[in-house]
């Protein structure tokens, strides 16, 4: 359920990640995480700095995504700071609001969710910048994301199952993060403009944190394609589509979901985004997404104690639906 949310995070930031012409267009992009990029995932690009200049303007994002059914809705706030072009450093704080199904069999997972967000720092380093060595260049860049005060689902977990045990624990608080190396190119000459974007990061986060502790630090692929369109007055819009691959489950979740019998366990898929990006031509300063994710549905079959004793039924099946496969997520970018 929360999941749902986090799945529709990832398939906004991958519409993000679709940037127009220049490489300058994707400087004031921030990510759901506070990254130069795309909606969620990052590229080789860092926030831009004036020339002659060591310390750039800093850059400010805010995101918003709609999951409210089950996970709740989720809003974040960013600002980042760039460095001669070739790094930047910035925070984030992901504010979360409960979920309101009002459905028993969804909104009794709703509490995995039930807390408050947590906060993301980030970094990344340009090693090559985009057309460098030619123009087929691409840009590289290494980065990397901390995430603490991450209670979701795993540290939910916690706290769950010791009051079955009739403990009184408080939830746990988690502290994960990503390495990443991302590979961007963008095309601004005929005949058809592009840019493309493809990394691996590995991690120890399910759906970015949101879907709590992935139970190892695994690696994962990402990517995305755009192709920016000229609208009026220099402003242009950038059609997209991506995708990133998710952790298969989190940590304490396999309690709840069980691979045993009748049961196949937890499935997390490869989260899509289809989306749109707004933004200006040139030595942009704004940026508006507005995109849909394919995140996570039905993602297992939770089988939960009843409380009651034979003869009757000692355990109950429910299916967990994260109800997250037509995720609404909107962004708005802005650079001083």
């Amino acid at each position: 359920m929360n999941f749902r949310t986090l799945h529709k995070l990832t398939v906004c930031g991958f519409v993000l990640c679709t940037l127009p012409f220049a490489s300058r267009l994707m400087a004031q992009n921030l990510t759901l995480e506070g990254q130069t990029g795309g909606f969620l995932t990052p590229t080789a690009y860092v926030v831009y700095t004036d020339k002659d200049h060591v310390f750039s303007h800093p850059a400010v994002g805010f995101h918003f995504i709609d999951t409210s059914a089950v996970i709740g809705d989720i809003e974040t706030f960013s600002v980042t700071e760039g460095f001669a072009n070739r790094a930047e450093v910035g925070y984030t704080r992901s504010v979360h609001q409960l979920g309101n199904s009002t459905v028993p069999s969804e909104g009794a997972f709703s509490n995995l969710w039930n807390f408050d967000g947590m906060n993301v720092f980030h970094g990344k380093v340009v090693g090559i910048k985009d057309g460098q060595f030619g123009p087929w260049t691409p840009g590289v860049a290494v980065g990397g994301v901390v995430r603490t005060d991450d209670k979701f689902v795993s540290g939910a977990l916690v706290q769950q199952i010791a009051a079955l045990q009739g403990a009184v624990v408080p939830a746990k608080s988690y502290t994960n993060g990503d390495v990443y190396i991302a590979v961007t190119k963008t095309w601004a000459k005929p005949p058809v403009p592009f840019l493309v974007n493809l990394g691996w990061k590995a991690t120890n986060a399910t759906i970015f944190g949101i879907g709590g502790q992935s139970t190892r630090f695994g690696g994962r692929f990402f990517g995305g394609l755009g192709i920016p369109l000229p609208l009026f007055h220099g402003i242009v819009a950038v059609p997209s589509a991506g995708f990133t691959q998710e952790p298969h489950t989190a940590v304490n979740l396999g309690a709840i979901i069980p691979t045993i019998g009748p049961y196949n366990g937890v499935h997390l898929p490869t989260t899509l985004d289809y989306a749109v990006r707004v933004t200006q031509r040139e030595h942009p300063h704004f940026a508006f997404d507005i995109g849909i994710g394919q995140v996570a549905g039905n993602i297992g079959t939770a089988v939960l104690p009843t409380g009651l004793l034979p003869p009757y039924p000692t355990t109950i099946a429910l299916p967990v639906n994260l109800e997250a496969r037509h995720a609404v997520g909107m962004g708005l970018s802005y650079r001083y």
